[in-house]
């Protein structure tokens, strides 16, 4: 028996609540379970019972035994003075406030089905990829749909907390905080963190100054990540950028000592950070207010044809500085720029919409459901369990589900979980 599952019992009222009585059989009955209480103090605040006859309003404390509560030190702690009923799973001991008077107790395991322990005792014992593994299938759609869309709107909530620091540290400029996520999501997993770093090195005041020439740009990404340390190299366009890259590092007094290290290795060739960066760079000189124009669209179509940017000349007969490739103009793909919009531009509206005090638009979730479903491990194994709503929304509700539910064990605090512990 776990604490947090007589937290679960207390807060659903799991249990049968019509006939209880305290250790000392005193009739109870509940008025208001209280609201639970995740910090310090008692477990739940302001609950409301009658305890033979007599109304009380305090705090429920929850223990696996009585003698818990002398255990916790509870009987020094003003905390707990009003504390109105102990609710324990065993009684084995009689516990008194700081002035000796005696808290009731009410005994829980003489109430609860044994079912429902069963059921619990089950899912958390399961040693499978994720503890409902072999139940995931009896999940009803309706309420599996339902929850997957609340775990979405909780990874938005999580992401825009993110959003949040980085507006504070641009001083709120909304650009600024588009340009850094976007670099970071323009190198996706491998290259992310090095885009970042190079996001990081320079102030975004600095971009703005250059950003209407798109060699002057290439310049600044490309010196900043360190791509331009060569000697070797006897393009033009290379011994262009380099110079460039010498003004503008003297002129802004640029340090790009702390950028991380760029990944090639194992990265197909239209995925070379060369190629990603050139993009980029190509973007914003032709799309100079972006973020204002990036929340005006809203349909898939809209984003698919803003984003369709390519590589500058000398990107489209190579992949890297030092050697010629067929001519391809190299767009942003449709598959690419969906990464883009679930990592970058929906977290952003969201949280954009959050700042102003609006609520979130429909044309949001229709956005992500538009998309199709991400292409990992985790979304096909799920797939693998049940039949699921193949868009993006669906792929994001379950990374969140097996990053903060299942790996943590909180089938409690799941909506497929708590269904599968009730079930007869």
């Amino acid at each position: 028996m776990q604490e947090d599952f007589l937290h679960y019992i207390w807060k659903h009222k799991a249990f049968d609540s019509l006939f209880l009585e305290t250790t000392e059989n005193e009739k109870i009955s509940i008025v208001n379970l209280g609201q639970h209480n995740h910090n310090a103090g008692p477990d739940f605040f302001n609950a409301q019972l009658t305890i033979s006859d007599q109304l009380w309003a305090g705090n429920v404390e929850i223990h696996i035994k009585s003698s818990d509560w002398y255990v916790h030190n509870h009987e020094t702690d003003k905390a707990y003075d009003n504390v109105i009923l102990h609710v324990v799973w065993e009684h084995d001991t009689e516990i008194f406030r700081k002035d000796n008077s005696e808290i009731p107790t009410l005994e829980l395991k003489h109430y609860v089905d044994k079912s429902l322990i069963h059921n619990y005792q089950n899912l958390l014992k399961s040693k499978t990829w994720i503890n409902c593994e072999s139940n995931f299938n009896e999940v009803n759609d309706f309420l599996l749909n339902n929850w997957l869309e609340r775990l979405y709107i909780e990874r938005l909530e999580q992401k825009s907390e993110t959003i949040q620091h980085l507006l504070t540290d641009s001083n709120n400029d909304w650009e600024a905080v588009l340009f850094k996520m976007l670099l970071k999501n323009f190198g996706l997993k491998v290259n992310g963190e090095p885009f970042l770093s190079l996001s990081n090195s320079f102030d975004f005041s600095v971009f703005r100054k250059l950003q209407n020439n798109v060699h002057n740009v290439e310049a600044l990404l490309f010196g900043q990540a360190g791509l331009l340390d060569v000697e070797t190299i006897e393009e033009s366009y290379f011994i262009d950028l380099k110079h460039k890259y010498g003004f503008l590092k003297q002129k802004f007094n640029l340090d790009n000592r702390n950028t991380l290290p760029l990944q090639f290795f194992r990265l197909r060739p239209p995925n070379f950070p060369t190629i990603r960066l050139s993009q980029f760079a190509n973007l914003y000189t032709l799309e100079p207010h972006l973020f204002s124009k990036v929340m005006e669209l809203k349909t898939l179509d809209q984003l698919y044809e803003f984003f369709n940017k390519g590589v500058t000349q000398f990107w489209m007969t190579h992949y890297t500085f030092a050697k010629t490739s067929k001519v391809a103009k190299k767009t942003i793909t449709k598959s690419f720029i969906d990464l883009l919009i679930i990592n970058t531009l929906i977290p952003l509206k969201f949280s954009y919409a959050k700042s102003l005090g609006k609520p979130v638009e429909e044309d949001l979730f229709q956005l992500i459901r538009s998309l199709k479903i991400e292409n990992n491990s985790i979304i096909n194994k799920f797939l693998g369990l049940k039949p699921i709503e193949k868009n993006a929304l669906s792929s994001q509700g379950l990374l969140q589900l097996k990053q903060y539910y299942c790996d943590k064990n909180k089938c409690l605090h799941c909506a497929i979980g708590n269904d599968l512990i009730v079930k007869k």
